[in-house]
């Protein structure tokens, strides 16, 4: 009998609650994951003073060229290592998290977490530009997967020791648990309930006690003493928070930009962080300030040393192209770090400059820097809570509340309003995953009205007779058209119903549209959900709803009718069993530590029009599931495959290559 069927069975035995099971468990999740992020950032630092400081007091006159060769030369490290031993991912970092929790009930793939941490480990000591944050919540995360996993425990309970772990790492690597927790709730779990709330807090207790017990009370930067010395300063913390915004935005934007094309570049993927890294050495040659996480620079820049300005703007440019190309190239690490980089740049900057426009006010441009970092940092990750709690934390002090809630606000205002998707789970909606508060939702909830909505609708004009409508309506099967005038505004809605009520008013069919048509119209808007849409006809009893600009409601954009609502829901519920097979995929990676591909069969493929039993199949492979249009198969002997479906299959990294040419198609695969 192995050690997890005797755990199992002695939890079946003693029969405790839920709530005792799980605090018990969230309290021995938090204490691993104190000890593990804390084990994990001393190997960073073992690393750099190995590759920096003993390497350059023995390379001599070679020393000076170290800051170029040691990124490059760890880069090769970690690309042999993540290749060979790490394997193929989904997504990278938290946005894995967030899947493995909202599809497939927490389970990750636990068992190459120690060595992704170390590849981390190496990246962040060379000098990449990623943050440990980001491996510090996969520490914890992963042991709440790994215990729940193995004492069997049910996916709601899976779901929230991951969430305890995600918060105890937040809390060992900031010093700060209320931020680990809001992060796990805001970000890991999405949603806020009693239950997990509990727990959660009870891992990121005991994360941060060990924590302080091991490395003292010590907050991970220095904060400067900060005083809101006039309400005329506000609305310059709402320009903060505007360009604070746009950098986080071109953020997201820079990281999946270049992590598509360094994806095409046809070099071995073990090279790719090696040839970065030669880059990322040569600028350091002269900006140092972009190497590793960078909280050096940011500790400076909050104790007042009040860099150049120019500076500080060109290092957040140089900043966001390291962040993007280390991660893009393969290292491997977070964008935690990098974007309280970013803000603490961004806000010193803009602190000197309003201090230099506006001396009567006495600005502390450090205090600009600190609320830079967490207006940035909300909106990359859109945890605005998180972000708040988390410069709280760091300085025990309430003044700088109001600042911080006020541009933050505007950030993730701003942000959501450019770029809908955060920098988690925009790879999460580049792979066809959309959630809501975490979870899977009501197939009409996650489907908008432009996805099914009329694009060009026929149309009537308020000054057409209505005997001439009437008669496009018998001739299109038609209820009603929406009305517009001359200029294409639209004035209101024509319907059978109202022909019909002006005919038994004695008005003629002579009559213009504009003189019978409703007026008051009820819209629906291009990014509302369906179900919304549908409510809304519900509420007035009416069968078609105008689509209209947000931004101009008078500019029409398309028409939905009830028989759209029907069609939505059959593409709804395609999009379902697309998403059930992702779940799939996402539990059978967390189940075997294998590579577990999503491969779609080319008409020129070796294996397109033959059946399952016809092929050889690499030896160290398995097609678990086939996607065929919106169907899911489990594949047989006899199951024939056709160009379009869509595999998971399980293979190990040695064969994936040979499978992927077999499916794909040698062209593609090359």
């Amino acid at each position: 009998m192995t050690a997890q069927t005797r755990w199992a069975r002695l939890l079946d035995r003693l029969a405790p609650s839920e709530s005792t099971t799980l605090s018990v468990l969230s309290m021995i999740v938090g204490g691993g994951t104190g000890l593990g992020v804390l084990f994990f950032k001393q190997v960073i630092d073992w690393i750099h003073l190995g590759a920096f400081e003993v390497l350059g007091t023995r390379a001599g006159a070679l020393g000076s060229w170290l800051v170029v060769l040691i990124p490059a030369l760890g880069g090769l490290v970690v690309g042999i290592l993540v290749t060979r031993f790490v394997g193929h991912e989904r997504h990278h970092g938290v946005a894995g998290i967030i899947e493995a929790v909202a599809l497939a009930g927490g389970r990750l793939r636990y068992r190459r977490i120690p060595l992704k941490a170390l590849a981390s480990a190496i990246s962040i000591g060379v000098g990449a530009s990623v943050g440990p944050e980001d491996p510090s919540v996969q520490i914890g995360s992963g042991l709440g997967s790994m215990l729940g996993q193995r004492l069997r425990l049910s996916d709601e309970r899976v779901r929230v020791l991951v969430a305890a772990g995600t918060a105890g790492g937040i809390a060992t690597a900031f010093n700060a648990p209320l931020a680990g927790v809001f992060f796990a709730l805001e970000i890991v779990l999405g949603e806020f309930s009693i239950a997990s709330f509990g727990v959660v807090v009870l891992a990121a207790v005991v994360a941060s006690a060990i924590t302080q017990a091991m490395v003292g009370l010590f907050p991970a930067f220095p904060i400067p003493l900060y005083a809101l010395s006039s309400p005329l300063e506000l609305p310059l913390y709402f320009g903060l928070g505007l360009v604070a915004a746009l950098v986080a935005v071109f953020y997201i934007f820079s990281i999946y930009y270049f992590q598509d094309n360094l994806s095409r570049l046809p070099l071995p993927a073990w090279l790719k962080p090696a040839l970065i890294g030669l880059g990322l050495g040569l600028v350091a040659r002269w900006y140092p300030q972009i190497l590793g996480e960078g909280y050096g620079t940011v500790a400076e820049i909050l104790r007042g040393g009040d860099p150049a300005v120019m500076l500080l703007l060109l290092l957040v440019v140089l900043k966001i192209l390291a962040t993007a190309l280390s991660l893009g190239a393969g290292f491997v690490g977070g964008v935690f770090a990098p974007s309280l980089f970013l803000g603490a740049a961004l806000g010193g900057a803009y602190g000197q400059v309003v201090a230099a426009l506006m001396p009567g006010l006495a600005i502390e441009p450090s205090a600009y820097a600190l609320v830079g970092m967490g207006a940035v940092l909300a909106g990359a990750v859109r945890a605005p809570i998180t972000a708040i709690l988390l410069l709280f934390e760091l300085t025990n002090d309430y003044r700088i509340l109001l600042p911080m809630m006020f541009a933050v606000a505007v950030s993730v205002f701003v942000s959501e309003n450019l770029q809908r998707e955060s920098v988690y789970t925009l790879s999460l909606v580049r792979k066809g995953i959309r959630l809501r508060r975490g979870r899977d939702v009501d197939v009409l909830e996650a489907l908008a009205v432009e996805e099914v909505m009329e694009r060009e609708p026929p149309v009537a004009y308020e000054d057409e007779p209505l005997k001439a409508v009437s008669e496009r309506m018998v001739e299109a099967h038609a209820h009603g058209f929406p009305v517009l005038d001359r200029e294409g505004n639209l004035v209101g809605v024509i319907a059978v119903q109202d022909i019909e009520r002006a005919l038994e008013k004695g008005l003629g069919l002579d009559r213009t549209v504009g003189e019978v048509c409703t007026r008051d119209v009820l819209v629906t808007y291009p990014d509302e959900t369906v179900n919304m849409a549908l409510r809304k006809m519900n509420a007035r009893d009416i069968g078609r709803l105008p689509v209209v600009s947000r931004e101009d409601h008078q500019h029409l954009v398309g028409w939905l009718r009830r028989g759209d609502v029907l069609k939505a829901y059959d593409v709804a519920l395609v999009r379902r069993n697309i998403e059930r097979h992702r779940a799939e995929q996402v539990r059978l990676g967390a189940a075997i530590d294998s590579d577990v591909l999503e491969l779609k069969v080319a008409p020129n493929a070796p294996v397109a029009g033959r059946t399952m039993a016809e092929i050889q199949w690499p030896r160290d492979s398995l097609v678990a599931s086939i996607l065929r249009r919106s169907r899911l198969i489990i594949p047989h002997g006899d199951t024939r495959l056709e160009p379009g479906d869509v595999l998971v299959a399980v293979v190990e990294p040695s064969a994936a290559g040979v499978l992927r040419a077999m499916v794909e198609g040698e062209a593609e695969a090359e």
